[in-house]
């Protein structure tokens, strides 16, 4: 299996958690929906430079190699694109997760 076809499978989970936060979050009034999109925008972003970056050096210094056969040719710097799939579940799961596990309740 490719890591895109590993890839695929996480983020079939987390667009299904993701879709259920989606109508949770829309049913509440506006005032508590303002800022979601600012935040998780503000964080994807940091997240993807963040994972750019230290991808790029654990790759650099040898702590990870990736099967040639496996991955896309697509690169940021040395790492792979399939890399930052990680980053986009972490940044779409956790807060959809929290949302649905009762957050920002008052």
């Amino acid at each position: 299996m490719s890591y895109w076809g590993l890839n695929a499978v996480f983020l079939a989970v987390v667009a299904v958690v993701l879709a259920i936060g989606v109508v949770s979050v829309a049913r509440r009034p506006p005032d508590a929906r303002r800022g979601l999109a600012g935040a998780f925008g503000l964080t994807l972003g940091v997240l993807l430079v963040l994972t750019a970056v230290f991808d790029n050096v654990m790759i650099a210094i040898g702590l990870v190699g990736y099967d040639d056969g496996l991955i896309s040719g697509a690169f940021v710097g040395i790492a792979p694109l399939e890399d930052f799939a990680y980053a986009l579940a972490a940044v779409f799961l956790l807060p959809s997760l929290w949302l649905l596990l009762g957050g920002e309740r008052r």
